[in-house]
């Protein structure tokens, strides 16, 4: 099973790929939003910008901030991972399922695929989780994420199972799950 994830990826999400899931990792916006000293003071990077670009440029703003709120472990872990980050709507490749941990990001997603012509009729499910963009909130929506995923690899007929499979999601983990089907 081919997965796209549009979230933060906690170290439990990296390992999906230990688990056997190939698994990619995207942005959807149109610059690279990473969180600054304030709300409202991102840093704001573009598509183009490596991760270890991004480390050393925040390392040189506030090393201690960086370091504390776990910005500078996942640029360096992402760097280990691939070069630098992905826009989904420039990717053309076909997934199974993507996963989203954002609405906003789900809609984008969800707007992107349905724009692009229909050429093979592969069905691809989208799922939304919201998960808050904390380290915290994001080990433990991955862990959710993960076993869903496993769960929906034992499905024995992923297109008739999946939606009684999300609602129990929703009952277990107090969770609303969006959900949609695109075809490619």
């Amino acid at each position: 099973m081919s997965i796209q994830s549009n979230c933060l990826l906690p170290p439990s999400l990296v390992s999906f790929s230990k688990r056997g899931f190939s698994v990619r990792s995207f942005g959807t916006g149109t610059h690279v939003k990473l969180p600054g000293p304030a709300p409202d003071k991102p840093n704001v990077y573009d598509f183009k910008t490596t991760y270890d670009q991004m480390y050393n440029d925040l390392l040189r703003k506030d090393k201690e901030l960086y370091t504390q709120n776990g910005i500078l472990h996942m640029l360096d872990r992402n760097k280990r991972i691939k070069p630098r980050p992905e826009r989904f709507q420039n990717c053309k490749d076909v997934f199974d399922l993507i996963l989203t941990c954002e609405e906003r990001v789900y809609d984008q997603v969800v707007e992107d695929l349905n724009s692009r012509e229909q050429e093979t009729c592969q069905p691809v499910h989208v799922i939304n989780v919201d998960i808050q963009d904390n380290h915290e909130e994001a080990t433990l929506g991955a862990f959710l994420i993960c076993e869903l995923c496993q769960c929906i690899q034992h499905t024995e007929d992923m297109e008739n199972e999946i939606d009684e499979l999300l609602q129990e999601f929703e009952e277990k983990s107090g969770r609303t799950f969006l959900h949609t089907v695109c075809f490619y």
